[in-house]
């Protein structure tokens, strides 16, 4: 019914016969009123009342716009349509009839206008409230039952975004068709019971799955965008369980407030792996490290991975002189190459070289050639399991890599290195964190070159959140193609990081740096894996362990339990941005330090496991067994159960 009212055509065709049908009616009561005072018509009369009347005034109605109107719009200006076209119409049937008749009733006529005009309005106002019902019922049932989670301001603001778009004839977005306020949430216990703009303040956040059960709730705003990092992350758990569609109100610092008065309602997005966190994304001082890049050349090793394409992304904003990209997968070198020819064009002096950071003598053609004045190291093996299966690529790759790359920028006089570390450096149970601890050793012992005219810098961070080898793309291609989520262990905890968030702390580094540091990035708390993995799967609309089953598959080769930003040797000083620290460097005996990086490279070059894994746990007096270090953070755990958590 409702598809067939929206046709114009239907309802153009309803009203016209529903003032034929008025003049009609009109007719006949104008007589029977007339009729008690004796000046009634006869019935040849009033058939003849009945074509004229109808034919000139439906015809004037026409011709003044009554039919042309959409009725869901009409104002009381419209009406004046309705007024002409009776007015008019009926002194055409006057002059009609005295045609026909040589006579004219004028009391007839003129009582016989008035009950038309009326008659008409009427019915207008009733046929538009009627549609405009009939609209509302349907677009009522496309809404969502809505649950608000804070009462403060952005609620307030949400409620009349909404309001007024369920009002306005010109809701493009579809806002009135998509929500459907029907409680708030807030922690402020003297707000429950009250109500904003017409909607009653429920009930707690702790209460948060009750009345979402006894309302019937289908979706979910969390409209706290200055909220605590710890809370937001606890509220945002809470509402994950629900297992409904989660739309969030972006940081109060990511809010647009401009000129053009950007609706609130179109800057919240649906919730992100980002959002459970912990913490707001992190921010950097961009004048830094625009005065840092502009006007230099900047080169990337590994620049076409998931850190150093988004390293070249990022320097690509800040004007450089030249970047050179160097990498030793082509495809990847390929993508980022386009992308940014895409971006910029001619503006920007791009080179892309395929080379290994093993090949000394390669590298040393590249700088010799290009002369960088910044060099980003990115170039590294990662994989954890993947490098225990084959530890002289990841010793050939990283260890020997750094080394070759840091001394040709110590030879060729870089202004500044920077070399991307991992926390899997810190106690090391596996290859790939003691070759990555090696290379901070390494960027640290030419940082203590009396004669080095280069600024050494290292960067350690967590995971990457979406970069290659994460864990959340495979969860992602394990939810879309059917498959269980497989989660090593229920107790593993990881600090985690969006790439931007990387890219922006090496780039602040490298800006602030004086050389010799280990900067640090304050991550917030460790997220558990296995919650991580259960919040992933409710925000495809699934339930954990019911539509989706998490298979635990056990540790993999060299895997701890959780990982660290600081080894206990280390402290922390602060710098100008508050999030980042500067680890005190653990002091390095140069001579002995080289001894035994030549005993690694030489046992590494004859592909000898055995002896170079061993070399390496000389280097690294902190590379454990995975073993060892689980069962000591199990007993820790078994002692005081928050204790991995706050570590």
């Amino acid at each position: 019914m409702r598809k067939v009212l929206e046709k114009f055509s239907f309802r153009r065709a309803i009203l016209a016969l529903a003032d034929a049908f008025i003049v009609v009616t009109a007719s006949l009561i104008t007589n029977f009123v007339l009729s008690f005072s004796g000046r009634s018509i006869s019935n040849s009369g009033l058939i003849i009342s009945f074509m004229v009347g109808i034919c000139t005034c439906c015809g004037c109605l026409f011709i003044f716009g009554a039919y042309s109107k959409l009725w869901r719009f009409f104002n009381r200006r419209d009406y004046l349509s309705c007024f002409y076209g009776v007015f008019f119409g009926f002194a055409a049937s006057l002059a009609i009839v005295y045609v026909i008749r040589r006579e004219v009733p004028l009391t007839f006529i003129g009582l016989h206008a008035l009950i038309t005009l009326t008659g008409v309005c009427l019915f207008r106002l009733m046929f538009k409230k009627t549609f405009v019902t009939i609209k509302s019922i349907g677009t009522i049932e496309n809404r969502k039952r809505t649950m608000i989670v804070g009462g403060g301001q952005t609620c307030r603001m949400i409620l009349t975004e909404i309001r007024n778009a369920q009002k306005s004839p010109f809701d493009e977005d579809k806002i009135s068709a998509a929500y459907d306020p029907v409680c708030i949430i807030d922690d402020d216990r003297s707000k429950i019971g009250s109500e904003i703009d017409g909607v009653t303040v429920m009930g707690t956040t702790g209460e948060i799955i009750k009345f979402v059960d006894q309302q019937h709730i289908e979706q979910i705003i969390f409209a706290i965008p200055s909220c605590l990092e710890e809370e937001r992350k606890r509220i945002l758990d809470i509402c994950s369980g629900t297992n409904l569609p989660i739309k969030v109100v972006p940081f109060i610092g990511n809010l647009i407030f401009n000129d053009c008065n950007t609706p609130l309602l179109s800057q919240m997005h649906d919730i992100r792996v980002e959002d459970l966190l912990g913490r707001a994304p992190i921010k950097f001082d961009n004048e830094d490290i625009r005065n840092f890049i502009s006007g230099k050349v900047c080169m990337v090793t590994g620049g076409g991975g998931s850190i150093g394409s988004e390293l070249v992304r990022q320097i690509a904003k800040y004007d450089p002189k030249h970047i050179i990209i160097v990498d030793i997968y082509e495809n990847n070198a390929y993508d980022i190459q386009q992308e940014l020819v895409m971006e910029y064009g001619d503006s920007l002096k791009l080179t892309v070289l395929i080379a290994s950071v093993r090949d000394y003598y390669r590298m040393n053609s590249i700088l010799d050639n290009y002369k960088p004045d910044i060099l980003f190291h990115a170039a590294a093996h990662k994989h954890v399991p993947l490098m225990e299966n084959s530890p002289m690529e990841a010793i050939k790759n990283n260890v020997l890599g750094t080394f070759n790359v840091a001394s040709l920028a110590h030879f060729h006089k870089v202004k500044k290195f920077v070399m991307i570390s991992t926390d899997k450096a810190v106690n090391p149970t596996n290859v790939m964190g003691a070759s990555k601890r090696c290379c901070e050793m390494i960027v640290q012992y030419f940082s203590q070159q009396a004669d080095s005219c280069t600024e050494f810098v290292t960067t350690r961070f967590g995971n990457v959140l979406g970069s290659n080898g994460s864990v959340i793309p495979l969860f992602r291609r394990q939810i879309e193609s059917g498959k269980p989520v497989t989660v090593t262990h229920r107790d593993v905890i990881r600090y985690f990081m969006t790439i931007p968030e990387a890219v922006s702390l090496v780039m602040e580094a490298a800006a602030i740096a004086h050389g010799g540091e280990i900067f640090v990035l304050d991550m917030g708390q460790p997220v558990h894996i296995v919650k991580l993995a259960e919040n992933l799967i409710r925000m495809y609309g699934k339930v954990p362990y019911k539509d989706v089953e998490i298979k635990f598959t056990g540790l993999r080769p060299g895997e701890k339990l959780r990982e660290e930003l600081l080894m206990s040797e280390e402290g922390l000083k602060q710098t100008s941005n508050k999030l980042i620290f500067i680890g005190k460097q653990i002091e390095l005996n140069g001579d002995k330090f080289i001894k035994k990086l030549r005993r690694l490279r030489n046992a590494a070059e004859l592909n000898l496991n055995a002896e170079a894994v061993e070399a390496l746990h000389e280097i690294v007096p902190t590379f454990t067994t995975p073993e060892e270090f689980n069962r000591a953070e199990l007993i820790k755990e078994h002692k005081n159960p928050r204790a991995m958590t706050r570590n």
